[in-house]
């Protein structure tokens, strides 16, 4: 039964998350996180923060890692299937429907009026992680980093993977 429980849990956050990972990781959160208490949302956000810092795809990742987590070895075949196999459908189906209507402004407004909905989701998951944050690291550490981060992402324009790797070590250092 787990392994139809991981096969749903990815499906469905894969399947409803239009625009790519960054719309499917509050949902993917919603699944592991509340619906079936697989990790806490600290963990939840160590293992966002470790597939941000790799390269790929984010969500194939986490659910390739969370997938092995609770299933095993069939658990994380089972993740990544159900991870790709939305896409790889949409691609399929939708495409053609797309093509055919491109020019209609009713299709137009439908993609735009996702935009708002995806914005929401994430400005949520981000206030979650902050307090999580708040949590266990407290004023100071969030603070200090937040300002650094800020900085170092838009004045130097440090690539975001470095500077997960940076905090992290920071994290390892100074939180430990």
């Amino acid at each position: 039964m787990i392994y139809l429980h991981i096969f749903w849990a990815f499906f469905i956050a894969n399947l409803l998350g239009y625009g790519g990972g960054p719309a499917t990781i509050p949902l993917i959160q919603n699944e592991v996180v509340n619906n079936y208490h697989w990790m806490s949302l600290s963990e939840f956000g160590d293992v966002l923060a470790i597939g941000n810092a790799l390269p790929g795809p984010i969500a194939t990742k986490m659910g390739g890692y969370i997938g092995y987590e609770v299933g095993g070895i069939l658990g994380a075949v089972i993740a990544l299937i159900a991870t790709i196999l939305p896409s790889a459908l949409a691609v399929i189906l939708l495409f053609k429907f797309v093509n055919l209507f491109k020019g209609s402004p009713k299709v137009a407004l439908m993609t735009k009026s996702v935009q708002p909905i995806i914005a929401i989701l994430l400005a949520v998951m981000a206030y979650q992680f902050f307090l999580t944050a708040y949590e266990n690291s407290g004023v100071f550490h969030l603070v200090f980093l937040a300002v650094v981060s800020y900085f170092t992402l838009i004045r130097v324009k440090m690539h975001p993977s470095l500077l997960i790797v940076c905090c992290l070590i920071y994290g390892g250092v100074f939180l430990s």
